[in-house]
């Protein structure tokens, strides 16, 4: 057990216990959780960390907060077997008991798949591309087929969307490093890599929209399977825990 006490409690801001250990940790958003917004997330993550007793960090200050770090987070509507975030902790721990701790607090679908201690670089410098799959239920194969191709073939395709600064031209195709249609002719499997600003599943299919006549707005359901460091020969993301 993580838990030392049985109520957790912060301690005062002028005498916050020094972080010595961090941890990185992988998580899923599944089901009907992949509608959590990213500040609800955020919220149920902290209830976790007091509720699994894990003993984090604070910062300084009149107001501190636990010392946890997001990167890379999904947008909300998309399911996701690769979100990450780190933490501080106050007293060296356990990397698997702590994982164990926060999947048991956390609601199911917000599971936690795996717990690492951090070390080399920066974890979101390790968060160079992500892996998606989109599934398209309904649409045409033999023009989401042509839409795929016509895009691969565009030097560029800009679409537009709203950001918290306002509206934004994007050139979706920049950020693809692989496309193209799932076994079943109804998906997509695509590989993003991460620009500023992030170009998302929703606007590829935009993009796709755009460049291919007869591939209609409809619903979909967006996974993303991967995320980590970009092989750009291979196309493959990698694992962002490897080499520690």
């Amino acid at each position: 057990m993580l838990r030392e006490n049985p109520t957790v409690t912060r301690a005062p801001h002028s005498d916050q216990a020094p972080a010595v250990q961090r941890l990185r940790i992988r998580f899923a958003k599944r089901g009907r959780l992949r509608f959590t917004s990213h500040r609800d997330f955020q919220r149920a993550f902290e209830r976790a960390l007091r509720r699994a007793g894990v003993p984090v960090a604070y910062s300084q200050g009149f107001s501190p907060h636990p010392k946890v770090s997001y990167a890379g987070a999904a947008p909300t509507g998309a399911a996701s077997e690769a979100e990450y975030l780190e933490i501080a902790v106050t007293r060296v721990c356990h990397a698997a008991e702590v994982g164990q701790a926060l999947d048991h607090a956390l609601p199911p679908g917000l599971d936690v798949v795996e717990v690492v201690e951090a070390g080399g670089d920066p974890l979101a410098d390790r968060l160079q591309a992500s892996a998606w799959r989109i599934d398209l239920p309904g649409v045409d194969q033999g023009r989401l087929a042509g839409a795929v191709s016509a895009f691969l073939a565009a030097p560029s395709v800009e679409v537009r969307r709203m950001t918290k600064n306002g509206s934004r031209m994007l050139d979706a195709r920049a950020a693809v490093v692989r496309l193209e249609v799932g076994a079943d002719g109804t998906s997509l499997c695509a590989v993003l890599r991460h620009q500023t600003p992030t170009v998302r599943p929703d606007d590829l299919l935009v993009a796709l929209r755009l460049t291919g006549e007869g591939v209609d707005a409809q619903p979909f359901l967006s996974t993303r399977l991967a995320q980590g460091p970009l092989d750009e020969e291979s196309a493959a993301v990698g694992d962002p825990f490897g080499g520690g």
